[in-house]
């Protein structure tokens, strides 16, 4: 894979709510059109070559508005581990999924687990959602399970808290994180993993953001010497 190309992005996908008033429509329909357009990155991703792709679907502080909009929020993810999972499959997407998953219906994480079953060996493109996911948690859950594995104190470094981690250390960190809808923050996402990664805020909003924004950001990224400290 070429130099210029990032192995993993991750993205923020925000301005659906925006979206939706904007246009006249409800809530509900822009969150549908911005998981639609999930669907969409997944072929050009594809494509272009990316390996990896972090999708910040739904947060720990998303989960704390009307119980109306998370549980349509929750209705979205459903259809994407149920009805959509044939297509997943086929265009041998490896699903994954980040979070504190235990918070979720039953219904859902038994879907959950039976797609990330289903799709475990495909090896073209890994899709991880992030779902009642925040940075700050993750690092908590981290440290929780080093002390239930009973880790002396000074035997702990960066890599067995890395590995402590939602996947085990098993994702490359992203090389580019792109947030659209105009505010240029984290918001909680993956604190740990984008140290160094090179971020991209645009003013598009997610369900408008198009294949010639990710080549935009792709540019952008291009353009950009790391040289990690070094």
């Amino acid at each position: 894979m070429s130099e210029l190309i990032p192995q993993h992005i991750a993205v923020i996908i925000d301005g659906n709510r925006r979206w939706a008033k904007a246009n006249g429509l409800q809530t509900k329909d822009g969150h549908e059109k911005g998981y639609n357009n999930v669907r969409e990155m997944m072929g050009w991703i594809d494509e272009i070559g990316i390996r990896y792709c972090t999708v910040y679907a739904l947060s720990t502080e998303n989960m704390k508005r009307k119980p109306s909009e998370v549980a349509y929020l929750m209705k979205l993810l459903m259809k994407a581990f149920t009805q959509h999972l044939k297509e997943f499959n086929q265009r041998n997407i490896k699903l994954l999924v980040s979070g504190r998953l235990d918070q979720l219906s039953h219904e859902l994480q038994i879907a959950i687990k039976k797609a990330l079953r289903l799709t475990k060996n495909n090896t073209k493109i890994v899709l991880n959602f992030a779902i009642n996911y925040g940075g700050r948690a993750e690092l908590v859950d981290g440290v929780k399970k080093l002390i239930a594995d009973n880790i002396p104190p000074n035997k702990i470094d960066e890599e067995m808290l890395r590995k402590s981690l939602y996947q085990n250390g098993s994702l490359p960190d992203p090389d580019l994180i792109i947030r659209t809808g105009g505010h240029k923050r984290l918001s909680n996402f993956l604190p740990w993993q984008s140290v160094y990664s090179e971020l991209y805020f645009t003013d598009t909003l997610w369900p408008d953001f198009s294949k010639k924004d990710l080549q935009a950001a792709l540019r952008d990224f291009a353009d950009r010497k790391r040289n990690f400290g070094k």
